[in-house]
């Protein structure tokens, strides 16, 4: 673990992984770093994975979950996965548990439960998961989303309780060069579940965008 300093003084955490060209990973409201360690090795085989873009890097590819896929970045492409240009629904992994997978697939993946239990167990900070609530609660993209030319890929559920899938469509329309992929019967925590389909979206879109040397 190693940790950087926010232009404010926040210290923040941030993990490496792999190499190759930066492919930094942001998380989702309430969460941390333990959001990604179901797969976050996917994509430490083909990139040098950043979990927190707060290292200097000039340029990157940068993929984002549900809150943490409100942020632009300083991205050379985005994937925007399980999002929305607006309000957000407030929550924590305890109260939204029952909607971010089928219970089908819950019930054979114990290593899920037993992460999402863990990070129940031991939250972040009050302050910081009640900051994340009112930036939730007060996000309106829709009139700089036409300003951002960054190419984006925008990946959403079909069955997304948390985020209904046609926030995607119209975070797809709003941007100036965006692609949009709904992924048939997957709920909000698709990144796990729908596994298979969605790591390799995510990893062909940024190889199509090679960054400048």
């Amino acid at each position: 673990m190693s940790f950087a300093a926010a232009p404010d003084g926040t210290r923040l955490c941030f993990e490496t992984h792999g190499t190759g060209t930066p492919l930094v990973l942001l998380s989702g409201q309430a969460s941390d770093h333990r959001e990604w360690d179901g797969v976050r090795a996917d994509f430490a085989a083909h990139h040098r994975v950043i979990v927190l873009d707060q290292l200097g890097i000039e340029r990157s590819h940068v993929y984002g979950v549900s809150m943490g896929a409100t942020t632009p970045g300083n991205a050379h492409g985005m994937v925007r996965e399980a999002t929305t240009t607006q309000a957000m629904q407030r929550g924590d992994w305890a109260s939204l548990r029952h909607t971010l997978v089928s219970p089908e697939w819950s019930r054979s993946h114990p290593d899920f439960e037993q992460r999402m239990a863990a990070m129940d167990a031991s939250p972040g900070p009050a302050f910081a998961r009640g900051l994340h609530h009112q930036a939730s609660e007060g996000h309106d993209s829709r009139q700089a989303l036409p300003d951002i030319t960054a190419p984006t890929l925008v990946i959403h559920g079909s069955q997304d309780e948390v985020i209904p899938s046609p926030n995607g469509a119209v975070l797809a329309g709003r941007l100036h060069s965006a692609e949009l992929e709904l992924i048939n019967g997957a709920r909000h925590r698709h990144v796990e579940e729908f596994r298979a389909v969605a790591s390799p979206l995510v990893l062909k879109f940024p190889s199509r965008l090679p960054l400048p040397a």
